[in-house]
């Protein structure tokens, strides 16, 4: 590893995984991550082989809106973070419904992985950039005289 002028290692900080790791540390994406494979499960399930599942009819309908919900919902907050609270708690919401109207939510693992993954995006919060260290911290600004307040006291 290079090291710099105090003895230090640092690993290059341009290459495409440093960027990549980068954009996932900016986003709630290990929530979105599951979120998306939630919905794919809970999607997917009615669509399998009627050999592995029993026929549905129009009971398959809801499975698949709510799966297709999810997904957007986990693809919406990699690409708009700011809205992670709103779509961390409407997964939750669709992932409890999906247990009731979709094949025990996708046998259970759709509905356990859309709770985790929707508390995981309203829990995320970003993370304040550090300083580097032996910088000084920020100085405070001297409050600004009031404009009626005399600029020496009266006597002196």
């Amino acid at each position: 590893m290079p090291s710099t002028a105090d003895g230090t290692t640092h690993r290059a900080v341009h290459g495409p995984r440093a960027r990549w790791r980068r954009w996932r540390r900016g986003r709630p994406f290990w929530g979105g991550l599951l979120t998306v494979l939630a919905g794919a499960e809970i999607c997917a399930i009615p669509l399998a082989p009627l050999e592995v599942m029993l026929h549905q009819g129009i009971a398959g309908v809801p499975s698949v809106l709510l799966g297709i919900v999810m997904v957007m919902l986990g693809i919406s907050v990699w690409v708009s973070p700011q809205y992670r609270a709103l779509a961390g708690v409407v997964t939750t919401l669709i992932a409890a419904a999906a247990l009731v109207m979709s094949n025990l939510g996708g046998f259970l693992f759709g509905t356990l992985a859309g709770i985790v993954g929707g508390a995981m995006m309203f829990a995320w919060q970003p993370v304040a950039p550090t300083r580097p260290a032996g910088s000084a911290p920020p100085q405070a600004e001297p409050a600004p005289l009031h404009a009626d307040a005399p600029e020496h006291p009266a006597g002196a």
